[in-house]
């Protein structure tokens, strides 16, 4: 798919609500098509979502080795409530071993390319796997989440993947997000009740101030603008 098709999806598909764009990639991908989940917050409203359409859909998270006790209570919490297959990829052990044993357990407060090495290896490469096969992959990103998604679209072209990737709820708010959390009583992590807005690896997340972006507690340390992990490029 060329940009000129990408940008043709977006015009089309504007003002369709976050279900019908679920409905109509899951629909017309089949068993090309992916979901990726963090179990944030926007993510277990696209879960809800897919729970509703009853339709088959790959579902898939990356375990880095590194999350939080609370994430793994939420993952058991999300396959029991909606009786859903979800994948866990892991970084391979061998990668592990070698980036830690020469760089250290906690490599990524040294630098920004250290920091991106981990990412690289817990998290790009697992998801590479993860993504093979399929054409499509969607996304829980917002723009309102941070300053290096502001110019994110409903249909992006992932060149780094080389699918398309799809975000249903870019246009969302926080304060959206969670009204539909709350809803639905979708089960979330319990650590954004104690000021965990956005969700990470344990060494990585922390809590945030009052008044600050919702993922300033995510390698806090670093300037905002350098604040992705890789995942996500337009």
């Amino acid at each position: 798919m060329d940009l000129t098709q990408i940008e043709k999806l977006n015009s089309e598909l504007s003002g369709r609500s976050s279900l019908e764009l679920l409905d109509y990639f899951i629909s017309n991908y089949n068993d090309k098509i992916g979901f990726a989940t963090s179990f944030g917050v926007e993510d277990q409203i696209l879960t809800e979502m897919i729970h509703k359409l009853q339709k088959p859909i790959k579902i898939f998270t990356l375990d880095t080795g590194r999350l939080f006790p609370e994430t793994y209570d939420l993952i058991d919490k999300t396959k029991s409530r909606y009786k859903l297959d979800i994948q866990i990829y892991f970084p391979d052990s061998r990668e592990v071993e070698t980036m830690v044993n020469s760089k250290g357990i906690n490599l990524f407060y040294q630098s920004i390319e250290d920091r991106k090495l981990c990412c690289g290896v817990r998290k790009i490469k697992p998801l590479h796997r993860a993504l093979k096969g399929l054409d499509v992959w969607i996304s829980g990103l917002r723009r309102e989440q941070s300053p290096t998604r502001t110019k994110m679209k409903l249909v992006e072209w992932d060149e780094l993947n080389g699918l398309v990737k799809v975000n249903p709820l870019i246009e969302w708010t926080e304060k959206e997000s969670w009204d539909y959390i709350h809803k639905y009583n979708i089960p979330y992590n319990i650590l954004h009740d104690q000021g965990y807005l956005s969700i990470g690896c344990q060494p990585c997340t922390r809590a945030i101030q009052k008044g600050e972006n919702s993922r300033a507690g995510r390698w806090w340390w670093e300037d905002p603008v350098t604040k992705e992990c890789g995942l996500h490029k337009s």
